[in-house]
């Protein structure tokens, strides 16, 4: 069986912390956990090491899932759009859609590995794994660990901030979560994932609907 992208190599992850086994001769030494065992971004991404379905429970994206963000029912801010993406690299991708109200869509491309991590592969428009030596960034780890930090994409670095903090949000309350910290081109923001239902949270602004495909 093909190990997930490059996981035989140490990951090369900016801003990572390593949470390590205690100390002393007799220690037995931690076993690989969290984005230990990836190489991000992953320079070689091959076919066979994915899967047709995005199903992380951090991050599922069921083709046809919709989720609504904004202050309130009467007021969305931000419309997401699950639709079939465009083979990259030889990968069969899954575009998420993000339309902010009045503006123009902004299409994202994912892809997950058989461990169950989910790449990005790219932002129509803006980047595409494989063309100019642009790479696939991690989009979220199969199994979150605070301290872990990744590359994203090109100008994006995500670190895993906090697990299990309740959250509040118009739709519902959440305490099943990843909370994380992503610092872009556009500064700094705090987003939170919910198990089952992915981002449900991006600082400020909260997920008001969410409809599951049919």
């Amino acid at each position: 069986m093909r190990i997930p992208p490059r996981a035989a190599l140490a990951a090369v992850a900016a801003g990572a912390v390593l949470v390590l086994a205690g100390c002393g001769s007799a220690a037995e030494p931690s076993p690989p956990a969290g984005v230990d065992t990836l190489v991000i971004p992953t320079p070689d991404p091959h076919p066979s090491d994915f899967v047709a379905a995005v199903d992380n429970p951090w991050l599922p994206l069921r083709p046809g899932a919709r989720w609504t963000y904004g202050d309130s029912a009467a007021a969305p801010q931000i419309v997401a759009d699950v639709v079939a993406g465009p083979t990259i690299l030889g990968i069969r991708t899954t575009t998420l859609v993000r339309t902010v109200e009045g503006g123009t869509p902004t299409r994202d491309h994912f892809a997950q590995d058989r461990a169950g991590n989910v790449w990005w592969f790219g932002r129509e428009g803006e980047w595409t794994a494989g063309v100019g030596g642009a790479e696939a960034g991690l989009a979220m780890p199969a199994h979150p660990r605070v301290g872990d930090g990744f590359r994203a994409g090109p100008e994006t670095v995500v670190t895993v901030e906090d697990l299990g903090q309740e959250t509040e949000v118009p739709l519902a309350t959440y305490d099943d979560t990843v909370t994380v910290e992503v610092r872009d081109g556009g500064g700094l923001r705090t987003e939170v994932y919910a198990k089952g239902v992915g981002l449900v949270r991006t600082n400020e602004t909260g997920l008001v609907a969410y409809d599951e495909p049919r």
